[in-house]
């Protein structure tokens, strides 16, 4: 069955629209309940502030509502859209916006039920009967910059759906459909990272409400680091739809395919882990106000190497756009291109949400006795480095995957053991990475309250680690094999 033009821009306009909403509408609704459980939790423990519980509530679930609007305005603007010229890229721009859309809005719409829930909770814990109106107002703010991914994500989405691209070629609509996974994805994890930190402020002021200030003096610098990930993503996005690359090959167009996913999902973990240690910092904050600059410090240090995974994927990101890997043959390179991408933006995931969960166990550890701030942050670097492992093992096959010569061939059973390899070992990283990163928690939390006797604590964190690594160590034999020897 033919199908012309105009029809390939009208099906790509309805399914961007589906992508747009159905994607958009989880987040929001994730938050929206969880503000509502904590809200019933609430009123359980108090009914005489269920008017005042109730009133949060709305203003909160609202605020998370509006991932979900932007999505649905994408998807009525897809529908009733009528492209002046259309051609292969415009319809591969405008599935781009709708998946950018909707993947942009989840995680600000999941992040921003955080803080009106735990403003909810903190309404009856609050010791102070004028916080209430401050908690609301940090919450507000809280929630405004968990919409920061929707935000960029809708802007990429107006750019995609409105701009003319020009070359109407294959590559260049197979480089815009990696531009709108890029930014898509690379927004989930800032949107719920930036979340945390937003409500355990809130929790913190019913404690310590003269430092309403500080609390959120701290809360925005842990939610603006939050969003790193997304930041850089959405620089990758825009290269990919504005750089001219020059050659024109279908392999290239898999390697920029790649370069987006790449970038995407390597953002998410680094953007959910970087509010942990947010989220914490504030906590302790309210328990512990002296303690604000070790916190703060210990915050910014632990987040920082968070950023890691999002780096080795930026990297990798950017050797496949800018690298000129000559005249390759389109089978198995596409394999080669795309699993590059797709093993190190994968591995990443764990790898950047489990130094997050180390990360916040150190702020927890400072906050509850600041005279250990030094043995607690080394440690929680140590637990962090090991938690790159997996990251790094997702980085090694990439490069073998770009710079091993693949010999040209018509069969494609070798393109699908390149593919495999990768996705082995990007999908066998997410594991590991979390459960190291769970391992480190138990470590730095134990290392802070029990400093004497941390040197039997850190090598029973290290033990632990190197047996949940153990399950990334088998991945990367099989890629390996699958590699080099099938």
């Amino acid at each position: 069955m033919d199908i012309d033009i105009q029809t390939l821009v009208k099906m790509a306009a309805y399914l961007g629209a589906g992508l747009s909403i159905g994607f958009g509408a989880i987040g929001a609704a994730l938050g929206e309940g969880y503000a509502a459980a904590k809200a019933d939790e609430a009123i359980s423990a108090n009914p005489e502030k269920a008017s005042e519980i109730t009133r949060n509530m709305l203003v909160g679930q609202a605020v998370a509502e509006s991932a979900a609007i932007f999505a649905l305005v994408i998807a009525v603007v897809l529908l009733f859209l009528s492209p002046q010229i259309p051609t292969i890229v415009t319809a591969a721009a405008l599935v781009a916006a709708g998946a950018c859309m909707g993947l942009g809005a989840f995680g600000s719409g999941l992040g921003s039920g955080f803080p009106a829930g735990r403003t909810c909770e903190a309404i009856v814990k609050a010791r102070d009967p004028n916080v209430q109106s401050r908690m609301t107002t940090v919450m507000l703010i809280g929630q405004a910059v968990c919409q920061t991914p929707a935000i960029l994500a809708m802007v990429v989405s107006l750019m995609l759906i409105f701009m003319s691209f020009g070359d109407p070629s294959l590559m260049k609509a197979v480089t815009i459909l990696g531009a709108g996974f890029c930014m898509g994805l690379g927004g989930i994890g800032s949107g719920i990272g930036a979340g945390l930190p937003a409500g355990e402020t809130c929790m913190a002021m019913t404690r310590q409400p003269k430092l309403t200030g500080n609390l959120t003096t701290v809360m925005l610098i842990g939610a603006a680091v939050s969003q790193t990930p997304t930041i850089l993503a959405m620089v990758i996005a825009l290269m990919l739809m504005f750089v001219n690359f020059g050659d024109p090959s279908t392999a290239k167009a898999m390697a920029l395919l790649g370069a987006g996913l790449c970038m995407g999902f390597g953002a998410i973990g680094s953007g959910v882990g970087s509010g942990y240690p947010g989220g914490a910092a504030c906590k302790g904050l309210g328990e512990q106000p002296a303690a604000q600059a070790s916190l703060t410090t210990t915050m910014l240090v632990g987040a920082a190497v968070c950023q890691t995974p999002t780096i080795f994927a930026m990297v990798v990101a950017l050797i496949l756009m800018f690298v000129n890997f000559g005249d390759v043959p389109l089978n198995p390179y596409w394999a080669a291109f795309l699993g590059a991408g797709l093993a190190t933006g994968l591995s990443a995931i764990g790898s950047g949400f489990g130094g997050g969960l180390a990360a916040g166990a150190a702020c927890e550890g400072v906050s509850r006795n600041p005279k250990n701030t030094g043995i607690v942050t080394t440690t929680m670097l140590l637990g962090q480095a090991v938690c790159q492992t997996p990251c790094i093992f997702g980085l090694l096959i990439s490069f073998v995957l770009l710079f091993m010569a693949h010999p040209e061939t018509t069969a494609l059973a070798p393109s699908m053991a390149l593919l495999a390899a990768a996705l082995c070992m990007g999908f066998g990283g997410i594991g590991p990475g979390l459960g190291i990163g769970i391992a480190a928690t138990g470590g730095v939390k134990w290392v802070g309250r029990n400093e004497e006797h941390s040197g039997l604590l850190i090598r029973m964190m290290l033990v632990g680690q190197a047996v949940s690594e153990s399950t990334a160590i088998y991945s990367v034999v099989i890629a390996l094999v699958l590699l080099f020897v099938v």
